[in-house]
């Protein structure tokens, strides 16, 4: 069992849920899933300026979702360095505390059962 310290832990998955909350760089991050694309390829299909698909991708990046790097004139953008293991992880840690809580609601229900009220 690995421990973190969990303001550290927060921060990334903030970051990385702020990220993902956007259906603009949900869908960025499908497309990297294919293979690399420069910015320009990335903004084609959404009709966005460079700029704003700029804005998205440097969302991205402050996530480790994605990374860039300059070839020529143009910036290729990569799937990141993280991937969305944490995002899994947290769920799933999620997900055990709120089974925890409801066995501990349903044993309440249980023993209160038929109490006088």
């Amino acid at each position: 069992m690995r421990i973190l310290n969990r303001v550290v832990q927060y921060q990334e998955i903030d970051r990385t849920f702020a990220a993902l909350a956007d259906p603009t760089r949900r869908a960025i991050l499908e497309r990297l899933g294919r293979g690399s694309a420069t910015i320009s390829e990335l903004a084609e299909p959404f009709g966005i300026t460079l700029t704003g698909m700029k804005k998205h991708v440097r969302v991205l990046e402050d996530a480790e979702l994605v990374t860039t790097e300059k070839v020529g004139r143009a910036r290729r953008c990569s799937a990141g360095p993280r991937r969305l293991e944490d995002v899994q992880d947290w769920t799933a840690m999620y997900r055990r505390m709120l089974d925890e809580r409801l066995d501990r609601f349903g044993e309440l229900l249980e023993r209160t059962k038929g109490a006088p009220k």
